[in-house]
């Protein structure tokens, strides 16, 4: 551990050997497509399915009333507090609620005659009024999506620290911003796909599924379809990119695997681009009021939420936690602000269901408390550098509660240390005597620095069940040693590009002291992984590399019994140590590979202990990781075109041990990348009618590769003291803290301009209209 060893994986993958849900194929395999609305709000008067049925080729075409009593509805897996839960059928019944809901479903001999057939299907629909923006939906006036969600709001969040009202007198004035975190959509490059095998005589269903969740994806489906749990081997294979969409539970999986029985076939299904983009769910989408009572000094005195978020027609598993527990929980910061309170109201809209996306509301909070520490600092005219190190949070104080309404505990970093380092890697001082200079010859550079934090590694299963969380928080792993000494985990976690391969064998490996070689690892089969929760959060190291850290352990004490037996001596005179055992009262030397034959063997073994050597835990974690640090970025926005360059960006993270440094680098650049897309790039948009207006990547903006900067990214490490390994996540961090850096350093840059605060993203045409409008104003 702790060594930056290349993925064994990428050998395979990059060599084209890589094995996707869409590469599965079965004997008589047919091909599914869907028949979706082009309304985002309509009565569904009739369905006539009579001319694609005639089409050849066609197996069948099931609409909701094929379905109906035979499947249940999709539910969400996280239902905060009194939350309403819309019913959401797998095929509309009688009504759609946004543009891309499924209402039938086409079952053919090709993906092509099955495409050709969902032409054919006729939809009588009645069009009725939409409402796509969710504080719009909040109003008297705006048309009711759901029976049981009236005025469509599903919900009311709220929580409290300290005294606001209080902070309120103390402070000398009140500063506030409005922001909005737009809507994107996750894309990742191999889109949603499923495969179903359902064998009649065995009774048993296969399910091939890109799914970051295995054991909770057959759950869910085995709930839907109201089939046996254990009649259904759910294999997740390579996954081309997951970002939180891959970990949801989708009308298609239900009706893919109904349509295998029910025609008696396997049954295929891809997505195509453009249903992903109105089909998966979308992420982000906040719009938020914000304001915090402050003193003269830069003394940050507390934080007042009223957030509006925008959950689309249906509630999607995890919908109503991402904007509430995993958003307030941390618009605190990095920082000394005692009192909050926060709101969040829950509404539901016309447009595509909205869940977690990467980073799933940790992103979201860092924007809220960053923009604000921004905005603050340019009402007092203090450096924002120097506004964020009073207000930090000191290294002496962790475990640091942020205030009696905190739901944990930052737990361990030294904030100032990683704002110190990223300020001088950036050469902060140097860009600021630099950009006077520069604005009189008509350059605009903008210097933008954040600090952020995050609560990862979930976790804590009476934790997760007192926020409404239906799952546990423990992850698995089983470690067999074959008789030849070789050895096999297999872990509950997830891969989807993570590296888990490398990472998972470095920690069995560092336990056992055996090659990297002689440890393989198997995830994503529910037949062979006994059971999991899979990965999402950044809980695979943190949870999934404890448990096999653990159950590691656990073998080595079992072989260290062993071998104290074969070498006739007691077991606490044993050493072990590269890969052999040893004791001082023997000259013999006997390798792990032996043992390992001995306890297969059993010739020696006493009758207390039993033959064998495997070992399993469920690891359950005491406490969440606080993954932290700052991002520093230098930018220049051209005034004649509103372009933005990125000329520099540092990134100085703590996230704990690290198992491998090369992938946390990796991670980093990764997430930075989507934060950078989010922060210039991307926005999912609709019309008044509920019509997606990017609904492909025509109109969808990504950044291309040479619009990355070359990130220079480092660590500060503080162990986690939460587990075993003292890893704290990774997976999220970069996309935590590029959108609110990148902003901070445009806006910084449009300063002599009379500009503070631009949405994001900043394309553009929006900071070239943002220019001349202010100075047309001027003038």
């Amino acid at each position: 551990m702790g060594k930056s060893v290349r993925r064994r994986e990428d050998k395979r993958l990059m060599s084209g050997r890589g094995k996707f849900t869409d590469d599965h194929q079965f004997p008589g395999m047919v091909f599914a497509a869907f028949v979706r609305s082009p309304f985002a709000h309509a009565n569904v008067r009739g369905i006539d399915t009579a001319e694609a049925l005639a089409l050849p080729g066609v197996i069948g075409v099931l609409t909701y009333a094929d379905i109906q009593g035979k499947v249940g509805d999709i539910r969400p897996n996280w239902v905060v507090g009194n939350s309403k839960v819309p019913p959401h059928p797998p095929l509309a019944a009688d009504r759609v609620r946004y543009a891309g809901e499924a209402v039938a479903m086409v079952v053919a001999q090709t993906r092509e005659i099955a495409a050709d057939a969902a032409e054919l299907v006729t939809v009588d629909y009645e069009e009725l009024p939409t409402v796509v923006d969710a504080e719009a939906a909040l109003a008297d006036t705006a048309p009711q999506l759901h029976e049981n969600v009236p005025g469509n709001r599903i919900g009311v969040f709220r929580l409290k620290g300290g005294n606001y009202e209080d902070a309120v007198k103390q402070a000398d004035r009140v500063v506030s911003i409005r922001l909005v975190n737009q809507r994107l959509i996750p894309s990742p490059l191999e889109p949603r796909a499923l495969c179903a095998n359902f064998d009649p005589v065995e009774e048993r269903l296969t399910f091939i599924v890109p799914t970051q969740v295995p054991h909770m994806s057959r759950r869910w489906l085995a709930e839907t379809l109201r089939w046996p749990e254990h009649r259904i081997r759910l294999v997740a294979p390579d996954i081309g990119g997951g970002f939180g969409a891959k970990m949801h539970f989708y009308a298609e999986e239900v009706l893919v695997a109904f349509a295998s029985r029910h025609f008696g076939l396997p049954v295929s299904w891809t997505e195509t681009r453009s249903e992903n983009h109105v089909a998966t769910t979308h992420g982000r989408a906040h719009t938020e009021y914000v304001e915090a009572p402050v003193t003269e000094d830069g003394k940050v005195l507390g934080i007042r939420l009223r957030s509006f978020a925008n959950l689309g027609a249906y509630l999607s598993n995890m919908a109503t936690g991402i904007p509430t527990v995993n958003t307030v929980n941390y618009i605190t910061g990095n920082y000394q602000i005692t009192s909050v309170d926060a709101e969040v109201n829950l509404v539901t809209t016309n447009t595509t269901p909205v869940d977690a996306y990467r980073g799933a509301g940790r992103p979201e909070a860092a924007y809220i408390i960053e923009r604000l520490m921004d905005a603050v600092a340019g009402e007092l005219d203090i450096d924002p550098v120097e506004l964020r190190r009073r207000n930090l949070v000191r290294a002496n104080q962790f475990p640091y509660l942020p205030h009696d309404g905190a739901r944990g505990k930052w737990d361990s970093g030294d904030y100032e240390a990683c704002l110190t380092k990223a300020t001088e890697l950036i050469g902060y001082r140097r860009w600021r005597e630099e950009q006077a200079t520069l604005r009189q010859q008509g350059k605009y550079i903008g210097i933008g620095v954040i600090c952020y934090l995050e609560l990862v590694g979930v976790g804590v299963s009476p934790m997760m069940e007192k926020v409404g969380f239906d799952r546990g928080g423990w992850e698995s792993a089983h470690v067999r040693v074959h008789s030849d000494g070789k050895v096999t985990l297999f872990s509950g976690s997830m891969p989807q590009g993570h590296g888990h391969a490398t990472s998972f064998a470095q920690i069995v490996a560092e336990v056992l002291q055996l090659p990297m070689d002689d440890i393989d690892v198997v995830q994503g089969d529910t037949d062979r992984v006994l059971a999991g929760h899979g990965t999402f959060n950044s809980r695979s190291m943190p949870v999934g590399g404890s448990a096999a850290y653990l159950a590691a352990r656990k073998i080595l004490a079992k072989a260290r019994r062993i071998a104290g037996i074969m070498l006739e001596v007691p077991e606490e005179e044993v050493h072990y140590a590269d890969g052999q055992f040893t004791s001082a009262a023997n000259p013999t030397v006997i390798p792990f590979a032996r043992v390992a034959r001995m306890a297969y063997l059993a010739h020696k073994l006493p009758r207390d202990v039993e033959a064998g050597l495997d070992e399993r835990v469920f690891y359950e974690p005491v406490a969440l990781g606080a993954p932290n640090g700052c991002h520093a970025v230098v930018v220049e926005v051209d005034a004649e075109t509103g372009t933005v360059t990125i000329l520099d960006y540092v990134a100085v993270d703590d996230v704990g041990v690290m198992i491998n440094p090369m992938l946390c680098h990796g991670q980093m650049h990764g997430g930075i990348a989507q934060g950078i897309g989010q922060a210039l790039f991307e926005e999912a948009k609709y019309d008044e009618a509920g019509q997606l207006l990017s609904g492909s990547l025509l109109d969808y903006g990504f950044p291309r590769i040479e619009q990355i900067p070359r990130m220079r990214t480092g660590f500060h490490v503080s162990p986690a003291p939460s587990n075993p390994l003292g890893v704290k996540g990774i997976g999220e961090a970069g996309c935590v803290g590029a959108p609110p850096a990148i902003v901070a350093a445009v806006c910084d840059a449009l300063k002599p301009f009379g500009i503070s605060h631009l949405d994001m993203p900043l394309t553009p045409p929006k900071v070239w209209r943002a220019i001349h409008e202010t100075s047309r104003s001027a003038t």
